[in-house]
């Protein structure tokens, strides 16, 4: 497991040691947050050293080997003279800088840097130890080198981005430092300490192989998608109370006659949520015989969300610690081997995995609000209001809710099954899992607003039939949105109370039962 201790009070940052093959999902979702300094395990820096030295053994003697001294892609049989080795590099970095589009969020870039470093670092690449402490010395900086977020097709690696991330390093480009400030990637460079890179044999390469802004991207959909999922689990319990539901579908035999892992967990949770509660007891001989599926089937739905989310993090959390450039430096026997390790068909699949679940996460919710508003399905007040017809109440914030739900339907398809070749059809099958793990982002803020609408509502219909107190829990949560949205007594403008709960819905500070079941927090 990778070591965790804390700096002297004068640097107030947790330092963090990357262990390639050991930086867990927990650590990851640390470096995205920030706030935390980043050292390199001392152990391997030998296994760098060895495999640049074979890098330099090639090129000393004459070898030809592809991505040392050849062509890329399509012109990997053109054969580049010595003295051409350093332009040959440079240009490859600056030729592959075509990326468009707003630069990538900093949690992504901390993310992109410090996974790089981690790949690089597995002393399977051949290029030098300070390139590696570098990249950690941007982090630790805080400095944002500008990657634009299109244009990266998930193989050969995410060539684009990772070029304009490279091109810092050599003195080109842009990167925020910081304090805001935007500035060329030399003085960037200089911020800390250092001069801008001539890059030496297979650096440029290695660089900008790989599949590290890919999967950053979709660790970002991951960590969101936990939250808003955790979220939605407490949205859901205040769905229950405030409809009158039904325990009795979260019994425990229910769920270990059918076994299914993430299912046993999530009625588990809720169980635990409402534990204590005076609503349930309350209505036990009520009459009604089941509820509808959007609130009896919350732990078949949410269940196969969060074994979808467990496999997707399994995935995701071996891609990135892998050394996933091309070729590969194999020190023990000094042989230098092209391969596919660039192709990041793993992370398009686990990235398609995440958005199904976000999509369903923020479907069935969704449902739960309709279900609130429907006066002969709740027993409330239609569209949650008193005096309905005067006021429309929620009726309008369920079809923005609807409307999320639906964008999301068509985000979730696939991005695994497209390719479209490049280089010639050299590089003829690719993954597309660069715009896969981006367009999590969306569908991770969409479902933020719907779960958040749904326990804006839940907490109306909870105080319409006020007199018996939820659980403890329950309680308590109630109390925390009430603090962000008050009680809907006649209509008013309803946007700021719809981002607060957003933003409830992100920040998932919710109880150890809901959180300690996700994959990042386990």
């Amino acid at each position: 497991m990778p070591s965790t201790h804390t700096t002297s009070p004068e640097a107030s940052r947790t330092l963090l040691t990357l262990t390639p093959g050991h930086v867990d999902l927990a650590m990851l979702r640390r470096i995205q947050a920030g706030g935390v300094q980043l050292s390199l395990d001392p152990s391997v820096r030998d296994g760098m050293l060895r495999a640049e030295a074979a890098v330099r053994h090639i090129v000393e003697n004459d070898q030809v080997v592809y991505g040392i001294n050849t062509g890329f892609g399509k012109l990997a049989s053109t054969r580049i003279g010595n003295d051409h080795l350093a332009e040959l590099q440079r240009n490859l970095v600056l030729s592959h800088s075509v990326g468009t589009g707003e630069p990538l969020a900093a949690p992504v870039v901390r993310m992109v840097l410090a996974t790089k470093a981690v790949s690089l670092a597995r002393g399977h690449s051949g290029v030098r130890p300070a390139l590696v402490d570098a990249l950690l010395a941007l982090f630790n900086a805080g400095v944002v080198p500008s990657i634009p977020c299109k244009g990266s097709v998930g193989a050969s690696g995410d060539l684009a981005p990772l070029a304009h991330m490279a091109c810092v390093l050599i003195g080109e480009g842009e990167a925020t430092l910081a304090d805001g400030t935007v500035v060329g990637g030399a003085e960037a460079m200089r911020s800390i300490g250092l001069e801008p890179f001539v890059l030496g044999p297979k650096e440029g390469l290695a660089l900008l192989n790989g599949t590290q802004v890919s999967t950053a991207l979709a660790l970002h959909g991951l960590f969101g998608a936990e939250d808003v999922f955790a979220s939605s689990l407490m949205s859901g319990a205040l769905s229950l109370e405030a409809i009158q539901g039904s325990i009795k579908p979260f019994d425990a035999r229910i769920h270990a006659a059918r076994g299914q892992l993430g299912q046993i967990a999530v009625a588990g949770a809720v169980r635990t949520l409402l534990d204590g509660s005076e609503i349930v007891p309350s209505h036990a001989d009520c009459g009604r015989v089941q509820d509808p599926y959007s609130v009896r089937c919350i732990p078949q739905v949410m269940g196969a969300c969060l074994d979808n989310l467990a496999h997707a993090a399994r995935v995701l959390v071996i891609e990135a610690n892998a050394a996933s450039d091309n070729p590969l430096v194999f020190v023990d026997t000094g042989e230098v081997i092209s391969g596919g390790n660039f192709h990041a068909e793993p992370v398009a699949f686990a990235a398609d995995i995440i958005a199904l679940a976000i999509s369903e996460v923020g479907a069935i919710a969704e449902r739960r609000i309709a279900l609130l508003l429907d006066t002969g399905l709740s027993g409330l007040p239609p569209f949650l209001v008193r005096d309905g017809g005067l006021n429309s109440g929620f009726m309008i914030a369920q079809v923005t809710a609807a409307a999320l739900a639906s964008e999301n339907k068509s985000l979730a398809h696939p991005a695994s099954v497209d390719s479209l070749p490049t280089s010639a059809n050299q590089e003829d099958h690719v993954s597309m899992a660069t715009f896969a793990g981006r367009r999590l982002g969306d569908m991770v803020n969409n479902t933020a607003v719907v779960v958040g609408i749904e326990a804006m509502a839940a907490a109306q219909g909870i105080e319409l039939k006020r007199g018996l107190k939820s659980s403890p829990l329950v309680e308590a949560e109630f109390s925390n949105i009430r603090q962000k949205v008050a009680f809907l007594e006649r209509d008013r403008y309803l946007a700021p109370d719809i981002e607060a709960m957003r933003q409830w819905a992100l920040k998932a500070e919710l109880p150890a039962a809901l959180l300690d079941i996700l994959p990042s927090r386990a």
